[in-house]
């Protein structure tokens, strides 16, 4: 009596589609999509066709540096650092955020003093560019 040979069937997950690799160049532009201001992980994972968490852990090996490798004569950030720097700009957009919702509100205000002749005309801005 021999015994044959079973070969297990592939998981269901394993049969759908093959593993994608992603390049280096390809995580952080997708990273960098999922930065941009009103975007999150998660909608852009989906538009991608990657799990959010596999995005996750790629912004966590950004952050820790380990994503962006060792390239030729480029030096090597401190994770500290690249940390600190992204909590800067993030807060810096913050900032620009509310500074431009700031100017469009005034500018919405001048329009409508200008229709209801509340302001008879604009004041004159000092010459040369100064304060």
């Amino acid at each position: 009596m021999t015994k044959e040979k079973q070969e297990n069937p592939p998981s269901a997950a394993a049969a759908r589609r093959p593993r994608r690799h992603y390049t280096v160049e390809q995580r952080i532009a997708l990273l960098d999509e999922a930065d941009k201001p009103g975007q999150s992980i998660g909608v852009v994972a989906r538009k991608h066709g990657v799990a959010p968490s596999v995005v996750f852990r790629w912004r966590q090996l950004r952050e820790e540096g380990a994503l962006t490798g060792l390239k030729a004569e480029e030096p090597l950030v401190p994770a500290s650092e690249m940390k600190a720097a992204r909590a800067k700009i993030r807060e810096l957009q913050r900032l620009l955020g509310k500074k431009t919702e700031e100017v469009e509100i005034l500018q919405e205000a001048l329009e409508i003093a200008r229709d209801r002749k509340w302001i008879t005309r604009l004041p004159s801005l000092p010459r040369g560019g100064g304060r």
